[in-house]
């Protein structure tokens, strides 16, 4: 944290931007889920119908794509109703308030980089690469995970093994304005 006329605030800006996170990743999976249910019952029956109107389905290219897509689409639809039911079970009270977890903004330095650099721990539904956004499933997400301000962490990653020093952490829970009574969660 710095402090600047008094006032203790963040590099990371205000902290509306997290709080919004999980709903945002409801409304983007609800949204495909939308969209892939219109394919479904709309756009590939009309398709399918098309295919078969041109006679022997044993060659039909189109009407094989068309089921095809029909079964990827279906498949894709349980992925993200599991999804769903994933983000419905996360409760930010039972976040941990003093270590990285979901939705974190972390603050590091990068040894090999020689500078500090920033990421917010999210979802793969919601990644920005250009917002500074690692998936919790990434290498560094991973590696992240659990670990507190002051701590160093070496990471395996694809390039290498990199080298970081927790420089500060501002957890979703703090971002929703939960704070930890004892700090030690």
């Amino acid at each position: 944290m710095c402090f600047r006329g008094g006032v203790r605030f963040s590099i990371f800006g205000p902290p509306s931007e997290a709080a919004i996170m999980l709903d945002e990743i409801r409304a983007k999976i609800e949204e495909e889920i939308e969209r892939l249910t219109h394919e479904l019952s709309v756009v590939l029956p009309k398709a399918i119908q098309k295919a078969v109107e041109h006679g022997d389905l044993r060659e039909n290219a189109d009407y094989k794509s068309s089921l095809e897509r029909q079964q990827f689409v279906q498949a894709r639809i349980g992925h993200l109703q599991q999804r769903m039911a994933e983000l419905s079970r996360i409760d930010v009270r039972e976040m941990p308030t003093d270590r990285v977890g979901f939705g974190s903004k972390v603050r590091l330095f990068d040894y090999q980089l020689e500078e500090e650099v920033n990421f917010i721990i999210v979802a793969a539904d919601f990644m920005d690469l250009d917002a500074g956004h690692v998936s919790l499933a990434s290498p560094i997400g991973r590696g992240l995970l659990g670990t507190r301000p002051d701590q160093e962490v070496s990471i395996a990653l694809p390039v290498g093994e990199r080298r970081y020093k927790v420089l500060e952490v501002l957890t979703l829970p703090q971002q929703v304005g939960i704070e930890s009574d004892s700090g030690d969660d």
